[in-house]
């Protein structure tokens, strides 16, 4: 059977984009608690049956724009992100209905816990702070941070911006990557989102910016005059997530579902289109 996706925006501002550094082994933990010891107190058939908050569809919280996760075309949300969400509505044989809501509720459980969806798939760093309130899957994407500059600037290690403005986006690992290692009189300045972040590097109203490499080359890709000037290994994989100890059944097929992908080469054409 195939699947159609539908798409539901709520017309707002873009919001933060919470991310700091993680490990595998969080998302491994956070898996295995979700599919063996927080299940003591459960029914069979909360072990065994998907529960989907819509009959017939499996509902997906992301965060947009955050281009190319996710982005609207066409008055639908598109990206790498909705594309393996598919996959998995694919294997449960249901419709796709992606809802963009703001990503503090998706981080804080907020939107899988009041059922707003069955899960969430937004471009989010597996931390444990997180993995506390939300079972994650296994890792799909590999993140770095990486340094954006004017071409011929000179900028292009750490130790280069002494003295230099800089932008990262609010409350992310870009921040706390500055704060630990950039020199200390380089001057950060938080913006609220990647919007506001571009903008003001575009308007050279600061000379870099720091941010997850995943999204810099957009940034690169609309502006000439910029330049990636270096990445840094930070260990950030991203995840997906369902309700804590709420729903082990689909965690089970969604984790079933990334390593199928892998597995087929479906997984490097969906990243080959968007990245490639």
């Amino acid at each position: 059977m195939r699947t159609d996706t539908m798409t539901r925006l709520n017309r707002r501002p873009s919001t933060l984009r919470v991310a700091a550094a993680a490990l595998s082994s969080v998302a491994l933990m956070a898996t295995l608690s979700a599919c063996g010891g927080a299940a003591s107190g459960s029914s069979a058939e909360s072990l065994t049956e998907v529960s989907l908050v819509f009959k017939g569809a499996l509902t997906v919280c992301t965060d947009s724009p955050y281009a190319p996760f996710v982005y609207e075309e066409k008055g639908k949300l598109v990206g790498f992100d909705v594309d393996l969400a598919k996959q998995v509505a694919d294997e449960l044989k249901v419709d796709l209905d992606v809802i963009d809501v703001p990503f503090d509720d998706i981080t804080s459980g907020t939107s899988l816990n009041t059922e707003v969806c069955d899960v969430a798939v937004s471009a989010m760093t597996i931390t444990g702070e997180r993995a506390r309130v939300l079972d994650f899957s296994s890792p799909y994407f590999d993140a770095k941070q990486a340094l954006i500059t004017p071409r011929g600037s000179g900028l292009d290690q750490l130790t280069e911006l002494a003295g230099a403005r800089v932008g990262v986006q609010k409350d992310t690992t870009g921040e706390t990557f500055m704060s630990d290692f950039a020199p200390a009189t380089a001057q950060v300045t938080a913006y609220d989102d990647a919007a506001g972040l571009q903008a003001a590097l575009d308007a050279s109203e600061i000379d870099a910016a720091m941010l997850d490499n995943t999204v810099s080359s957009e940034f690169v890709a609309s502006n000439g005059k910029l330049k990636l000037a270096r990445e840094f290994d930070t260990g950030e994989q991203y995840g997906m997530a369902v309700k804590k100890d709420g729903n082990i059944p689909l965690l089970r097929t969604i984790n079933s579902t990334l390593a199928e992908l892998r597995e087929d080469g479906t997984y490097d054409k969906i990243f080959d289109k968007y990245f490639g």
